[in-house]
């Protein structure tokens, strides 16, 4: 979700959905019970889907899926040791594929 500011967002998201930081993250929330959507806050991206898999085989896995699906890979400028893949939905909207063994 893009945000001018994190922490501020963090605060109140945090309350109104009953979320915790994911690893003392505040751009990060998720449900206290550990199971459910995650929240991202970002203040520069747009808002976009990010879809966590468990691990980088399941990542080429869901990667695959959705490419089949009719996803396209985006050509994305990836830092080094980057733990997610960008995609684009049928109609153009970006979404990331998260390892999360990597985060």
């Amino acid at each position: 979700m893009n945000v001018s500011d994190i922490r501020r967002a963090s605060e109140f998201w945090s309350r109104a959905l009953g979320y915790v930081p994911r690893n003392g993250h505040d751009a990060v929330l998720m449900p206290s019970s550990g199971d459910g959507p995650l929240l991202w806050l970002d203040e520069e991206d747009r808002t976009h889907i990010e879809l966590w898999a468990v691990d980088a085989e399941e990542q080429r896995a869901e990667v695959e899926r959705l490419v089949s699906l009719g996803a396209k890979r985006v050509d994305w400028s990836y830092p080094d040791g980057a733990n997610f893949v960008v995609l684009a939905d049928t109609e153009g909207n970006l979404f990331c594929v998260i390892n999360a063994e990597g985060s």
